[in-house]
């Protein structure tokens, strides 16, 4: 009994290994091109600013008016953003588009949807 389940656990690591080669696409389940995420609400155009495995914080700048000095600032908004196993060319330094989603994650609610 012991031979057969070592066979059959082989033969599943064998597919799941040949399965993104074969089809081309992604096995992400929060990716919004393959796994049919739905996406609603905001979205905003940024630069990646900082890459973490499948997380990256993208930024945007703003500028905010001062009344006291006459005078306005620069400051950056950003979000964390979950990058797609089939992204995953993108570097920082890179524009893209992120929108918003369901929460991925504690942190995450945005996702990338492409180039800018």
């Amino acid at each position: 009994m012991a031979g057969r389940k070592t066979k059959v656990k082989a033969q599943t690591k064998a597919k799941i290994e040949k399965t993104p080669k074969k089809e081309g696409r992604c096995e992400d389940k929060k990716c919004p091109a393959h796994a049919g995420i739905s996406l609603r609400g905001r979205s905003f155009t940024g630069e990646i600013i900082r890459k973490n495995g499948r997380t990256v914080k993208v930024e945007w700048p703003r500028f905010r008016y001062f009344p006291k000095y006459e005078r306005y600032a620069k400051l950056a908004s950003g979000v964390l953003a979950h990058l797609p196993e089939c992204m995953q060319e993108f570097e920082v330094g890179q524009k893209v588009k992120v929108t918003e989603c369901r929460p991925l994650s504690k942190m995450k609610h945005f996702v990338v949807v492409g180039k800018e």
